[in-house]
């Protein structure tokens, strides 16, 4: 309808109208993985400080390149930040239960650094 400007859907076809590239599998979201040693090397670049797009880069150095790897840079964004940054406050929790007991024993004061971390 042209004049007014609408489209009807006449045909609707649910299958692939071309190939599948095999190698650009790993644009598509459900394909892409961190392995077991992808996401320990990971947590530990994260505790010494590099940054991802550093850790992204010994990756792709260390296969033949970067369509050799099973992720893309932002997999490494999304896995410090839902997991890493989470076992690290879990971690917090835990050493406040420890301050808590402490404080109970000793009858000491608790200090908090709210400072910390802020500028992450």
């Amino acid at each position: 309808m042209k004049d007014v400007g609408v489209w009807i859907i006449s045909k609707v076809v649910l299958h692939l109208s071309h190939p599948c590239c095999p190698n650009q599998v790993e644009i598509h979201k459900q394909h892409r993985q961190l392995s077991k040693y992808v996401r320990r090397t990971i947590e530990n670049n994260e505790e010494a400080e590099i940054r991802p797009s550093k850790t992204y880069q010994s990756f792709i150095s260390a296969t033949w390149g970067q369509r050799e790897l099973s992720f893309i840079e932002k997999d490494i964004r999304n896995y410090i930040t839902k997991e890493v940054w989470n076992i690290l406050e879990l971690e917090d929790a835990k050493e406040f239960g420890a301050s808590k007991a402490a404080y109970e024993y000793f009858e000491d004061v608790i200090s908090f650094d709210t400072t910390y971390n802020t500028n992450r």
